[in-house]
């Protein structure tokens, strides 16, 4: 049973909407009010009587003003930090060849580079799966990882681990432009494009 006297009251909640993740109806039914946003231009107003802030599927950066005054934003990233911090984590986690995983993360200056509240190890077999096939896997886990630690999270008495400077991180534009599309089987897809800059 959830002790709802301590949860925040209002939360910002940044990305995909109610069609596309259930921790939005979830955090609604335990009584506390959620404002949905998806724009590039964050409305200021909307953050004055916000507690918590919450990214999941969110497309821009945010502002070191907006972090600094309206911190704790906490981001749902589908990846095992430190690795993979940034852009197409799910791709680069079989390119690298590092962990995948998901991570719910505080939201710092940095990108990706924020203190780590949970997070769990996924193995995938690239032989036998689709880079969509990992990535709906990657968001129900991490969408479970929220839901299972949301008291904690509501009640903002989340641990927090702080991150090792070591890792990695890929901007948008390090994606391959030869890249053949996400229901591609992983392995053949990644031999292929390595072969590809081989060659080059």
């Amino acid at each position: 049973m959830f002790d709802k006297s301590h949860f925040v009251k209002t939360i910002l909640f940044l990305g995909y909407d109610s069609s596309k993740t259930k921790i939005i109806d979830s955090i609604r039914k335990l009584g506390v009010r959620v404002i949905h946003q998806d724009k590039k231009e964050i409305e200021e107003s909307k953050f004055e009587s916000v507690d918590l802030v919450i990214s999941f599927g969110y497309r821009h950066l945010l502002s070191e003003t907006i972090v600094e005054k309206y911190s704790p934003i906490i981001n749902l990233h589908v990846s095992y930090l430190p690795f993979n911090r940034g852009s197409f984590a799910n791709f680069w986690s079989f390119y690298d060849e590092t962990q995948s995983g998901v991570s719910i993360h505080l939201i710092d200056k940095g990108i990706d580079t924020g203190d780590i509240l949970y997070q769990k190890k996924i193995d995938f077999d690239p032989k036998k799966m689709t880079f969509r096939e990992t990535y709906n896997i990657l968001l129900e886990q991490i969408e479970k990882l929220f839901l299972d630690n949301i008291s904690q999270i509501l009640s903002l008495k989340y641990p927090l681990i702080k991150q090792s400077h070591k890792g990695t991180y890929h901007h948008s534009k390090d994606f391959p432009s030869e890249f053949r599309g996400w229901d591609e089987n992983i392995d053949k897809e990644i031999n292929r494009l390595k072969n590809l800059r081989k060659k080059n």
